[in-house]
C-alpha cells in the first residue's frame, strides 16, 4: 500500500482533519501556534502538558479526543532525549501512521513544528513505513469489521522552502522500502528466484535499467561453484540477476551492490533446528535490499552509475545437496572446503563479489543476512559493518546514520584468517562459533582483492520475530536507506 504525502504551509487554527499529530520533545509547553488546536479541545492540551500527564518520552503516546470542529482526534507522540533530531521525527512519525491505520482514520495531519528539508524528508519516510502490511495472502474481514486504512497523509511545515524536494525524495525511497518489505515478506513458495527476476525485470522496464538474468547453464559456463554447490540441492534454478542503473557517462566507474537472496534456507545437511525456521524465508533481505535501493536509486534519477547484483537460489538438503567435508571451486579459482552447508550465504557471496569486479566498481557493498552471530554481538540494534579501506566503512557508516539505519564496525584482522585456513583446500566456509560475524566476513575478503569492499551484516536488523513498536513484526527494509544515502553521498 502507498501512501499519498502532501505538504502545506501550517495552520492549525484552519485545520479539519479527522486526526491531528502532534510531535513533542519532553518538557514541551504550549507554544503560539499550539494555542488553536488547545482552543479546540478547550484546554486539554494545556493541562495535559501542564499536568505533565504527557512527558515526551520516546515512543509514549497519548491520544485525546477533539471537538466538533478542528481535529476530531488530536495524537501526541513523544520524541524522547536525542541528538538525532532527524531519525526522532522518523520514528514518530513511523508509529503515528501506524497507529492512525490502526484506528481506522483513512487521513492525517502531522504537526511537529519547524524541520529542515532532510528533517522533513525523515518525517515523510517514516510516515511511509508505520501503516505497512502484507495483506496479499490474508482472506479480507467481514465488511462490518473493516477499519478504513490509512492512505494519505499531509504534513504541516512553518516554511515550504525545499518542501516538495524532500517529499519526492521521501516517496522515492518509500517505494524502494514497499518493495523490500513485500519481497522479505512473501513466503518462499512465492518469492521464488524466478520472482526476484521477474521483479527486477519490471524495475529495469518501468525505470530503464539493463536487467540481465542468468540460470544454471550460465553459472555453470562462469565456472561458479561455490554458487551452484548451494544450489544443487534444489530443482529450482538459481539466478544471478544484475541490474545496472547508468545516470551518468560511462567513464564513471560504478558503485557496486551485492545482496544474498536465499528464498529459504533449510540449512542443507546441516539442516536448522525445527523451531523458528520459517523466519528463513527473510534469508533473501539483501536481495531485497538491493532491488529496493535500485527502485528508488533510478526513481531519484541520482547522477551516479550503480550496478546491483543478486543471488538468488534455496538451500536445501537432498540426495545430491553438498556436503560437510565438500569441497568445491569458486569462480575465482580458490578451493572451498564446506565445513557447514548451513553457512551458505558467503558462498554465494564469494562468486558474486568475484563477478562484480569486471565492472571495475569503484566500492562494493554486499549485504547479508549471514550470520546469527552478529545477532549475539549487537543484537537487534545496529548492523554489522566490515570492510578493507577504512573511508568507505566511514562513508557507509555515515549513510546509515543519515538513513537512520545504524550501524557498527567490526574488524577483519588478519588475525583472524588463521581460523578458515583449510586442511584440504585454499579456504574453508567457516570459523566455528568464535568470531563468527568476523570470520564469515574475512571469508568475503578473499574474494574483493583490493577493490575496495564494505560487508553489511544485517542478520539482526533486516527483520524482526517480534513487535518493534513503530513497525510491526516482520521486515524492516533494511538496508534500503543505507544503501540508496551512500549512493547520494556520492553525488552531494
Amino acid at each position: 500500500m502507498t501512501l499519498t504525502l502532501s505538504v502545506r504551509r501550517a495552520d492549525l487554527a484552519g485545520l479539519d482533519t479527522p486526526l491531528l499529530v502532534l510531535a513533542l520533545p519532553p518538557g514541551a509547553t504550549l507554544t503560539p501556534a499550539l494555542t488553536p488546536v488547545d482552543a479546540a479541545l478547550g484546554g486539554a492540551l494545556a493541562r495535559t502538558l501542564e499536568r505533565r500527564d504527557f512527558r515526551g518520552a520516546r515512543d509514549e503516546v497519548l491520544h485525546l479526543a477533539g471537538g466538533s470542529r478542528g481535529a476530531a482526534r488530536v495524537l501526541l507522540v513523544g520524541l524522547g532525549k536525542t541528538t538525532d533530531r532527524g531519525g526522532a521525527l522518523r520514528r514518530a512519525a513511523s508509529l503515528a501512521a501506524r497507529r492512525a491505520h490502526g484506528m481506522g482514520t483513512g487521513t492525517l495531519t502531522w504537526y511537529g513544528g519547524p524541520a529542515t528539508g532532510a528533517e522533513l524528508e525523515q518525517v515523510a519516510v517514516g510516515l511511509g513505513l508505520g501503516p505497512w502490511e502484507y495483506t496479499d495472502l490474508k482472506t479480507p474481514p467481514p465488511v462490518d469489521e473493516r477499519r478504513t486504512p490509512l492512505t494519505a497523509a499531509t504534513i504541516y511545515v512553518d516554511d515550504l522552502a525545499g518542501a516538495e524536494q524532500a517529499l519526492a525524495a521521501a516517496e522515492a525511497i518509500g517505494a524502494g522500502y514497499d518493495l523490500a518489505r513485500r519481497l522479505s515478506m512473501m513466503p518462499g513458495n512465492v518469492c521464488t528466484p524466478d520472482h526476484l527476476a521477474d521483479v527486477a525485470r519490471d524495475i529495469g522496464q518501468r525505470l530503464g535499467l539493463d536487467v540481465t538474468v542468468m540460470g544454471r547453464r550460465e553459472l555453470e559456463s562462469l565456472r561458479m561453484g561455490a554458487f551452484l554447490a548451494v544450489a544443487q540441492g534444489t530443482p529450482q534454478d538459481p539466478r544471478m540477476i544484475v541490474l545496472e542503473y547508468k545516470g551518468t557517462v560511462p567513464t564513471v566507474k560504478p558503485l557496486a551492490l551485492v545482496g544474498k537472496g536465499l528464498c529459504f534456507d533449510s540449512g542443507g545437511i546441516s539442516i536448522k533446528p525445527a523451531g523458528g525456521m520459517e523466519f528463513m524465508k527473510f534469508d533473501m533481505c539483501g536481495a531485497a535490499g538491493v532491488l529496493g535501493a535500485m527502485e528508488a536509486i533510478a526513481r531519484l534519477k541520482l547522477p551516479v552509475n550503480v550496478v546491483g547484483v543478486v543471488g538468488a537460489t534455496t538451500n536445501m538438503p537432498s540426495g545430491v545437496a553438498v556436503k560437510p567435508g565438500d569441497v568445491v571451486q569458486a569462480a575465482s579459482g580458490k578451493f572451498i572446503e564446506v565445513i557447514n552447508t548451513d553457512a551458505e550465504g558467503r558462498l554465494v557471496l564469494a562468486d558474486l563479489l568475484d563477478y562484480v569486479r569486471r565492472y571495475e566498481p569503484s566500492a562494493i557493498i554486499d549485504a547479508a543476512t549471514l550470520t546469527g552471530a552478529c545477532v549475539i554481538a549487537l543484537g537487534h540494534v545496529a548492523t554489522g559493518v566490515f570492510g578493507n579501506d577504512q573511508a568507505l566503512v566511514a562513508e557507509v557508516l555515515a549513510a546509515g546514520d543519515r538513513a537512520a539505519e545504524r550501524g557498527w564496525q567490526l574488524p577483519v584482522w588478519d588475525d583472524y584468517r588463521e581460523w578458515i585456513k583449510s586442511d584440504v583446500a585454499d579456504i574453508k566456509n567457516t570459523g566455528g562459533r568464535p568470531a563468527g560475524a568476523i570470520t564469515a566476513a574475512k571469508f568475503l575478503q578473499d574474494f574483493v582483492d583490493t577493490t575496495p569492499w564494505v560487508h553489511l551484516d544485517i542478520a539482526g536488523t533486516a527483520y524482526s520475530e517480534t513487535d518493534l513498536v513503530a513497525i510491526p513484526k516482520g521486515p524492516t527494509g533494511v538496508p534500503v536507506g543505507m544503501f540508496v544515502e551512500f549512493a547520494r553521498g556520492r553525488v552531494r
